[in-house]
């Protein structure tokens, strides 16, 4: 197996070292590894064991990422490692998320865009699956080299990312899709093992830098209050108002067996969102008013979604109703 000697980690005279990149700060002794299970310390020296270490790989909709606002009815090449620094109790990924005993192949930098490259009518690459902000030094490789041949990156994240990576890395990051799981900090402690605080920074800093859409999986009686939704809602809209959003309904998985989210769970939180933000979704379930882009100004649809299929019923990103601009990058 490739290891690299990880970015972002101080080293301690007891022989321990810090690792830097997410919020957690692990304290990583000899032969261990911290929080993620990726990034390991061999002999004083943090290394990232999942360098080059491909789980899973494959064409999708950019819908399905979800992004609704960049390039939409595209495919771009969809790539995941192994390992994350959450621990979500419903995590939808958690055969390789939450697991490294996972079989994978290596890949370079170089090979993984020579393919990318090779996709029919790709557009980029879309670093998912499970986190690649944990994936940072193979992420990072890759993205420049993307950009050189002309890809755009898409980062699938969870937003748990110290400041100074994350700037480092968002020169070559396209657009995100930021997990928003909740609007309170016991959400994140009790059912993820994370904090909020650190992914709201995230997004202040990454909406200035590349195109942003936010998702919220709505669990029953965790996170679906109407007063947490609007709080949310506020939020965002105190970036800007035309940050996309998509309320996904949940399922039961992994390790939490809460029924299933109602359907006017969903349907509720995007009516109090749109009180607030220009565009909000439902995900996760067959609704077609809330698959749909319409006008903030006037209400026409102007991006029509139905599964996969997307028409586009404008020219220029302007309504061709009222002639409001839309923010959608093509």
């Amino acid at each position: 197996m490739q290891m690299k000697e990880a970015m972002y980690y101080r080293k301690n005279v007891d022989g321990s070292v810090e690792c830097v990149l997410c919020p957690h700060h692990c304290i990583i002794s000899e032969g261990h590894t911290g929080i993620c299970r990726v990034r390991r310390n061999i002999g004083g020296i943090l290394y990232s064991e999942n360098y080059a270490q491909v789980s899973s790989w494959g064409m999708d909709p950019v819908e399905k990422k979800p992004l609704y606002h960049f390039y939409p009815g595209n495919v771009i090449f969809s790539v995941g490692s192994i390992g994350c620094n959450f621990k979500c109790k419903f995590c939808q990924n958690w055969q390789i998320a939450q697991s490294t005993d996972v079989p994978t192949q290596e890949v370079n930098p170089e090979d993984l865009v020579a393919i990318a490259k090779g996709q029919r009518k790709n557009i980029g690459i879309a670093y998912t699956y499970n986190e690649p902000t944990i994936w940072y030094e193979y992420v990072l490789e890759c993205a420049k080299l993307a950009h050189e041949e002309g890809l755009k990156n898409v980062l699938v994240t969870n937003g748990f990312i110290e400041k100074e990576p994350l700037n480092q890395i968002l020169p070559f990051v396209d657009a995100m899709n930021i997990d928003l799981k909740a609007f309170h900090e016991d959400f994140y402690k009790k059912l993820s093992s994370g904090r909020l605080a650190p992914v709201m920074e995230t997004i202040e800093i990454s909406q200035k830098k590349c195109h942003v859409e936010l998702t919220t999986l709505i669990i029953p009686g965790m996170n679906d209050s109407a007063e947490e939704i609007e709080a949310l809602a506020k939020w965002v809209s105190s970036l800007r108002k035309d940050i996309p959003i998509h309320f996904t309904r949940y399922f039961p998985c992994y390790k939490l067996d809460i029924p299933a989210t109602p359907f006017e769970t969903i349907k509720k939180a995007r009516e109090i969102a749109l009180k607030y933000l220009d565009y909000v979704y439902t995900g996760n379930m067959t609704d077609e008013t809330g698959s749909n882009t319409y006008c903030p100004s006037c209400g026409k649809m102007v991006i029509q979604r139905t599964g996969y299929f997307v028409q586009i019923e404008m020219e220029d990103s302007k309504c061709p109703n009222c002639g409001r601009d839309i923010l959608v990058i093509r």
